[in-house]
């Protein structure tokens, strides 16, 4: 297909308008319909070069449309590109349902490699159970992309609103004046607006000392899409999981959860939930100590006075200035944003030997992303890296790394990959840079880590490529890289003062290291929790929707989660699962968790965070291979050995 006169071939994002897209779907879709029908004119016997490798192939220029569609849609929409959305899921749906249950080209697939289930999505199947396959894929395309507009919607209609300077006692400067500027955006000139995306959201949880306006905030965040309004998620979340039990069962598996483990790590739901369990019972046993903790602290303040949801994060900031000596926000000068992400190129650089230089010269789709083109050690070109990092209307919360285009081989051209980062951190406000927290620089490092594992992928398939690995394996390379983010040689790398340059003093970078393990009781339940909620939806075995409310607190019940920590994603708001792309395998974060610790502890082991030997090792062994071998044997060759819980369970002061 015709290449895009721009450099490195990006998208021509100045060129691009709504009103192209569906088109550009449409024939995409012929053209894959091409590609197909020219396999099935082979009459050779059917062999992995004249079958398999033309069906991977094919779809190239689909591919992509749908690349720069579904970014667009995710962190820059609006109600034209809703409007495409909506009509092209079941396109989309019905074409990959004509693709994967075509019985000619299932008969050639079945021939070269000897296993019907290797064609996963239906093939076999009776025509009346194809078709009821069809049905319900078509149907959970849209209902997938309404959960995600509802919720989108929803955080942005929230507004706390407050208009005297007394209640917002606790709050620093720079949180009031972002506030007052909110509120001059929203025509609300005078007064302090708060909404619930994380910038505003989490700083007056942890620091506000009026109680009720923190109810209110957290009460807002935690019923979105659950009030019983047009936006209420709870019906689609229950016919979602409902589907997907129906599709596991059309398949031959007993809940979707069995059907979408089946090629990850863990393998099976029994496996995953075994992991979850393992970490639950001591976790659960120190976020009921750290309650009775700051039970006692509220008790003081307000003597008899009960531990509420609100309030977890408010004195666990006072708990941490008084074990600590340090209130978390002295650390924000010293995290700029422009300064976290060249420390984070830095520690890429160090490892890996690439660099990132910034290019003005390309094509974004909003005027505050950034680009870098990504060159080797060698300075071969390795891909181009879009940076996108403020939120705004058209934006779903979060943060997350996608691609553009992924690394392949085609025609022994190795395509190279277009990859982009996009999150929610702090705008600058006046002559003061965004600066960030020390979750929202994790952040940063964590998602940069994705993108290397796109960007140094080394795979003949695209469909193998980057991050396409098994879900439970795809956090490895993000989490690990979390772990550099806050060591004292790393931060010497970045963490400067933003007015003075003068760097993070060693007691300070001291206590980062010191309270690594604080309140991690609380982090790793309310993780957990939203974890066995999501292997719950999907090892349900009647396809039948249930009362997702009730269904949600037997849930909690059952593992015994405290009611002053609320689970990270309700069943209304869990979009990971929800939403599709971590259906039954929201787990896969502590199981990557694992891995990372486990993989971490193998340069700590050496002396040296930045061994050359053990980061080749990494690269070669799991950032350049993908999805194209065995997650637990690619770990293998690196490590030496399977991994164990221990360095998790140690890091985070569970045992």
């Amino acid at each position: 297909f015709q290449k895009w006169q721009t450099p490195f071939e990006v998208p021509p994002f100045d060129r691009i308008r709504p009103e192209h897209y569906l088109p550009a779907f449409q024939a995409g879709i012929r053209r894959q319909n091409r590609e197909i029908r020219e396999i099935l004119k082979v009459r050779s016997a059917a062999t992995f070069r004249n079958t398999v490798e033309p069906l991977e192939d094919s779809g190239a220029f689909l591919d992509r449309v749908n690349g720069v569609f579904s970014a667009l849609v995710e962190a820059d929409t609006s109600a034209p590109l809703q409007a495409v959305a909506l009509a092209v899921g079941p396109l989309l749906s019905v074409h990959q349902d004509g693709i994967w249950q075509n019985e000619a080209l299932f008969r050639r697939v079945e021939a070269v490699r000897r296993r019907q289930e290797d064609l996963p999505a239906g093939a076999g199947l009776a025509p009346e159970r194809q078709a009821r396959l069809r049905a319900v894929h078509a149907e959970l395309s849209l209902l997938c992309l309404k959960f995600e507009e509802n919720l989108l919607g929803e955080t942005n209609a929230f507004q706390l609103v407050v208009e005297r300077a007394e209640d917002l006692d606790g709050l620093e400067a720079g949180e009031r004046d972002a506030a007052l500027a909110a509120g001059a955006r929203c025509g609300r000139e005078g007064s302090w607006v708060f909404d619930l995306h994380a910038p505003s959201l989490w700083p007056f949880l942890e620091h506000a000392r009026n109680r009720d306006l923190r109810r209110r905030l957290h009460q807002a965040y935690v019923s979105r899409c659950d009030r019983g309004n047009a936006q209420d998620n709870n019906g689609l979340a229950a016919r979602i999981t409902a589907l997907r039990c129906e599709k596991a069962r059309l398949l031959g598996f007993s809940t979707y959860a069995e059907y979408a483990l089946e090629e990850s790590m863990a393998r099976t739901p029994a496996n995953a939930y075994r992991l979850l369990e393992q970490v639950w019972r001591p976790a659960l046993a120190q976020a009921a100590r750290e309650k009775d903790e700051l039970q006692a602290l509220l008790e003081r303040d307000l003597p008899g006075a009960r531990l509420e949801p609100w309030d977890w994060r408010f004195y666990a900031e006072n708990l941490r200035r008084l074990r600590f000596g340090l209130d978390s926000r002295a650390l924000l000068p010293y995290f700029p944003l422009d300064q976290v992400r060249e420390g984070a190129f830095r520690t890429a650089n160090r490892l890996f030997g690439i660099t990132f230089n910034e290019r003005k010269d390309l094509p974004t789709y909003h005027p505050e992303v950034l680009t870098y083109l990504v060159q080797d050690r060698d300075g071969g070109f390795l891909g181009v890296y879009y940076a996108d990092y403020h939120p705004r209307p058209g934006k779903r919360g979060g943060a997350w790394m996608e691609s553009f285009r992924r690394q392949w081989l085609r025609d022994g051209r190795d395509i190279r990959p277009l990859v982009y980062n996009v999150a929610n951190f702090p705008r600058p406000l006046g002559d003061t840079p965004a600066l960030l927290n020390l979750v929202e620089v994790r952040t940063l490092f964590h998602e940069l880590g994705h993108a290397l594992h796109g960007l140094l992928s080394r795979c003949r398939y695209r469909s193998l490529s980057g991050t396409a690995t098994a879900l439970d394996f795809s956090e490895l390379p993000s989490q690990i890289l979390e772990n550099w983010a806050t060591e004292p040689e790393v931060l010497a790398m970045y963490a400067r003062h933003h007015r003075t340059g003068a760097p993070l003093p060693a007691d300070l970078a001291a206590q980062i290291q010191a309270f690594q393990a604080f309140n991690q009781g609380f982090g790793t339940t309310e993780f957990l929790a939203a974890a066995f909620l999501d292997l719950d939806w999907h090892t349900l075995t009647d396809p039948r929707p249930v009362d997702a409310a009730a269904f949600e607190k037997a849930s909690m019940a059952r593992i015994g989660l405290l009611p002053q920590v609320p689970v990270r994603h309700r069943t209304p708001y869990f979009a990971h699962s929800m939403g599709g792309e971590y259906a039954a395998g929201y787990y896969g974060y502590l199981w990557s968790a694992v891995l990372d610790s486990d993989a971490f502890q193998a340069f700590k082991e050496r002396g040296d965070i930045f061994d050359p030997a053990t980061a080749r090792s990494f690269r070669a062994n799991i950032l350049e291979k993908g999805g194209s071998e065995d997650p637990l044997e690619l770990y293998r060759r690196f490590r030496g050995r399977g991994p164990g819980v221990e360095a998790l369970l140690r890091k985070r002061g569970l045992g």
